[in-house]
C-alpha cells in the first residue's frame, strides 16, 4: 500500500493510512484441506489442532478458518511456519537493487530465489520506505517511524541472539547506529506480549499480511484470504492461537502479498494434485501490484541470496 498523503483514510494515532488500493485478492470460496502433521516447534504446532503440511525440513503450512469462534469476522487464515535455525531472511528494496522500479513478487521471487517472498511494511508515494530497513547491516535511508513500535529483525550480528525475531520497540531495544541484526523492517505491533492489541478500532478492513513470533521461536507469516480489520485480527489471533507470543502487521491491502517457490519439495509433490493454498500463494491466478520492498526467506544449506 501506497502512503498518500492526500488520503481520506487514517487512523492518526498510530500512523497507519488506511485507505487501500483499488486490487484486491480474490477470496476463496472453497473449503481448504491439509494434511501431514510435522512440528518444527511446540508453539502453534498443537493450537486448535492444526495440521500441518511440510515443505521442507523447518518449514510447514497450514489454514485455519476461525468461523464462529472470531464472529464470523475473520476470513480464512494461511499460515506458514519457518524455523530460522534452518532458513534465512534478507530484506530487499528495488533501489537498493539498482532497479528502476518496484517488482511484483512474481519478479522478486525470480531475481532472489527466495523460497518463500513476502511483502514488507507501508512505503510512501515515492516508494521510499516508512520507517526503519536494514540490509546487510547498512540502513537503506529511511528513518524511524517514531510511531510504529514493531520491528521484524533477522541475521544477528553477534553469537547467543536468535536468528530471526519480532521486535516490541515499546519494550526493547534497536540501535540504528550499531545494529545487533544485519537485516530489520519496522512496521506496525498488532500483538504484544501482554495478548494486549496495538492497533485501533475501526471499521477499515482489508487483506493483512502478518509476522508472529510463537513462544518455541518460530516465526509464522500468516496471509488473509479475504479483507478484515486489523484490531478483529489481533484479537482472533490472540484467543484462537494461544502460542503467539506476539505479532506485528506488515503492509495491507493491495500490497499483502505471499508467494511460495514451486521449487520446495512439499510443492513439488503437491503440484501432481494442486491444493488451494498454491493457488493463494503461488503468484499466478490472483492481481499483484508492484512492491517496492520485500522479506525473503532461503535455506541456510544453499548459496547467499543476491
Amino acid at each position: 500500500m501506497r502512503f498518500c498523503a492526500d488520503s481520506r483514510w487514517s487512523a492518526v494515532r498510530v500512523g497507519v493510512t488506511v485507505r487501500r488500493g483499488a486490487r484486491y485478492w480474490r477470496r476463496l470460496g472453497s473449503t481448504l484441506a491439509v494434511c501431514g502433521m510435522f512440528s518444527v516447534s511446540p508453539g502453534l504446532a498443537s493450537a486448535q489442532g492444526l495440521s500441518w503440511e511440510q515443505l521442507a525440513e523447518g518449514m510447514v503450512v497450514t489454514t485455519w478458518d476461525p468461523g464462529t469462534r472470531c464472529d464470523g469476522q475473520v476470513p480464512r487464515l494461511f499460515m506458514v511456519k519457518i524455523d530460522p535455525e534452518r532458513f534465512r531472511f534478507s530484506t530487499y528494496h528495488f533501489r537498493d537493487e539498482g532497479l528502476p522500479a518496484p517488482l511484483t513478487i512474481k519478479e522478486w521471487q525470480q531475481r532472489t530465489r527466495a523460497s518463500v517472498l513476502f511483502n514488507a511494511g507501508l512505503f510512501r508515494e515515492d516508494f521510499s520506505y516508512m520507517g526503519w530497513l536494514f540490509k546487510n547491516g547498512r540502513s537503506l535511508g529511511s528513518k524511524r517511524h517514531p510511531l510504529w513500535k514493531g520491528l521484524f529483525v533477522a541475521e544477528p550480528v553477534g553469537a547467543g541472539l536468535p536468528k530471526a525475531r519480532v521486535l516490541d520497540l515499546a519494550v526493547e531495544h534497536f540501535s540504528p547506529d550499531d545494529p545487533a541484526y544485519h537485516e530489520a523492517a519496522q512496521s506496525l505491533m498488532l500483538l504484544d506480549r501482554s495478548g494486549k492489541p496495538r492497533v485501533r478500532r475501526t471499521g477499515q478492513r482489508a487483506h493483512q499480511t502478518v509476522v508472529v513470533e510463537d513462544r518455541a521461536g518460530s516465526l509464522v507469516v500468516i496471509k488473509t484470504a479475504g479483507e478484515v480489520t486489523m484490531w478483529e485480527l489481533a484479537v482472533c489471533l490472540q484467543e484462537g492461537l494461544p502460542g503467539i507470543a506476539h505479532a506485528m502487521a506488515m503492509d495491507g491491502g493491495a500490497s499483502s502479498d505471499l508467494l511460495i517457490s514451486s521449487d520446495l519439495p512439499g510443492v513439488r509433490e503437491a503440484g501432481r494434485d494442486p491444493s488451494l493454498w498454491q493457488r493463494l500463494v503461488d503468484g499466478n491466478g490472483v492481481e499483484h501490484i508492484t512492491l517496492p520492498a520485500v522479506i525473503g526467506v532461503a535455506a541456510r544449506d544453499v548459496g547467499r541470496q543476491r
